[in-house]
This record gives structure tokens, sequence and C-alpha cells, in this order.
């Protein structure tokens, strides 16, 4: 009777064993055909309609490629979906230095890459649209000024005001949900002047009959760069998946200028862009994953505007808020060196 027991209890475990091996090996063959179909890390990735990059890399494989599985959430602006990592919408943003260092004043959030877009040439494309009526930034003093919430664009009003001897108290500056709601307020005269981007928007604003352009942002000093922000403790966990990210996305932006009507095409078809339109853009802001010394320049100017102004209430130490490695990773000759601690206050 307890032989037979003990018998018993000897096929019970060789049997558990055994079950535990096969398992193994399944999960083992299981492994190994996610990596073959290269879907490995998951990431929500905040987007918009004109940013060719992000689409190029999901309809070309490029994400699949580089272990990425990308869901694209799409936004009316970049502003919208770096705030969007407070509700945990999604895991990794991009936008201008405005939003960026708001999230990162506000939350555990890092800046890990620049896009490499604060150029002449891409701030060109920011037009300033006024009211028929005005004919020189002086006649911008008493007027309503527009400006979309959570941007930058605040800003750029106080640096151009100033350079033209107006104070920011002698005008009235509107904020607004995006760039839709400043055509409709334009049309009916809600307000007098708004900043624009991209040429989608530019030809619809400057089609109004009651506008015009008045100038553009490369006649300022402001160069505003676009960043890579996400919550610090996925970028500990996830380094290399968000390597492979940044290589995907500098892949990406590669293939979209070496193939403009493709590239023009897969917009059309995923958000409706006009072709014509993208491919005015694509020439204008070609990404080119790094982080340069331009890039680490803008966002400490802009920080230093946001924490005088009180729109960051508490002042922080850049150099904290940015985490270089992973892009180094990516790309070492295309890095500068910073120090934890240098960066302010």
């Amino acid at each position: 009777m307890n032989r037979t027991s003990g018998n018993g209890s000897k096929r019970f475990v060789l049997l558990l064993l055994c079950s535990f091996i096969i398992s193994g090996l399944l999960g083992g063959c299981s492994s190994a055909a996610g990596e073959e179909q290269g879907i490995r890390f998951k990431l929500r990735v905040a987007d918009i309609s004109t940013n060719t990059t992000f689409r190029v890399a999901k309809a070309k494989g490029i994400f699949d490629k580089h272990g990425i599985d990308a869901e694209l959430v799409n936004f009316a602006t970049p502003a919208e979906g770096v705030n969007s990592l407070f509700i945990k919408q999604v895991d990794v943003a991009f936008g201008a230095d405005f939003p960026l260092l708001n999230a990162a004043g506000k939350g555990d959030y890092t800046i890990f890459a620049s896009s490499g877009t604060a150029t002449d040439l891409s701030a060109s494309e920011w037009k300033l649209y006024v009211r028929k009526e005005i004919e020189t930034a002086a006649d911008l003093k008493g007027k309503k000024l527009s400006f979309s919430r959570g941007t930058f664009i605040p800003y750029l009003w106080d640096v151009y005001l100033a350079e033209n001897g107006i104070a920011v108290s002698d005008v009235e500056l509107v904020g607004q949900g995006g760039f839709d709601e400043a055509y409709v307020a334009l049309k009916k005269g809600e307000i007098d002047a708004a900043w624009v981007y991209g040429a989608v928007l530019n030809e619809k604003f400057g089609a109004l009959a009651e506008a015009r352009e008045l100038t553009d942002m490369s006649k300022t000093p402001v160069r505003i760069g676009t960043g890579l922000i996400a919550p610090t403790e996925l970028l500990k966990k996830n380094r290399q998946g968000f390597v492979q990210f940044l290589k995907a996305l500098d892949e990406a932006s590669d293939y979209a200028q070496q193939h403009p009507e493709e590239t023009a095409e897969i917009m059309y078809e995923e958000v409706k862009q006009p072709k014509e339109a993208t491919l005015k853009d694509l020439p204008i802001n070609p990404w080119s994953i790094g982080f340069s010394d331009k890039a680490y320049e803008g966002l400490q100017g802009q920080k230093e505007y946001m924490v005088s102004s009180g729109i960051i209430a508490k002042d922080f130490d850049l150099n904290d808020k940015l985490d270089l490695e992973i892009v180094r990773e990516a790309f070492p000759d295309r890095v500068i060196d910073i120090k934890k601690g240098d960066g302010n206050p």
C-alpha cells in the first residue's frame, strides 16, 4: 500500500516536471516567434495629423523592424499629446520646448532626445497672420492676439512684441484650443492676429479675405526645437526599447525624405492630408534624432522665461530632467555632454 502510494507520488512529480519543461519550450518558441516578427516593446505614441515621421515608421514596417509595437494616438497639437501623459493616455510624446518643460516641471517625466528641427528654415514656416487693417507690428498695440494653450506661443509673442517696442500689457492674449478655433476667430474679427505653422494651415489662413501674412518666426530670435518625452520610470525599465524607438524614428525620417511621393500618399491615405502640403512640408522639417547645443540652449532659455513669468511654479535643474544616454547609445556622434547638477537653479 505504501509502495504503491510512493510510486504514484513519483509519477506525479515526473508528470509535473514534464509539464514545466514542455511549457518552457513552448514559451521559448512563442518568444522566438515574437522576435522574428519584431514585436517586443509596446508603445502608445502621441501624434498629430501633419507629422510624417511616426506614420511612415508605422506604415513601412520600420517600427516592427526595430521591435516596436506602436499604437499612434492622434491629437490636435503636440502640446495636447504631451499633456495626455498626465492621464497615462500615451507612453511617449513629442512637442516643442514649452510643453516638454511644463510636463517636466509638473511630474516625473524625462526628455530623452531632440528631433533636430530648431532651424531657420523650420522657423520660417511659423507665419503671423493679422487682420487686413494691421499694416505693421506697431498696429498690434491694443489688439487681441491668439495663442494655443499649453504651447510656446506666449513666449514668441513676448519676444516679438518686445522687439517692436510693445509691452505685453498693451495687448490682450486670447487662449484658444487650436488653430481651427483661431481660424474662425480671425475670420470673424474676434481676434486680430495668430501664429500658424505648416503648409496646410498657411494656405488656409493665407486664403482668408479678412487677413494677411505680416511676418514669420525666422525674423525673430526664437527657434523652437522638438523633443521627445516619457515617464522617467518607463525609460528606466525599457532603455533598449527606447534606443530602438529612436533608431526607428531616424530611419523613418530618412525614408520620408528619400521617398516624398510615397510619403505624401501615406499621409493622404492615413489622415487625408493633401499630397501637395506634405511635399511642401517635408524638406522644411526633416527629423535628425540627437541632442545638440542648440536644443539645450532652447530648453534653457524657454525654462528661464517660464520660471520668470510664473508658468513654472518651482524652478528645477534642467539636467536632472534630461536622460541623453538613450540617444547617445543610438547616435553617439549627435549628442552633447552634460553633467547632472549643472543646469540650474
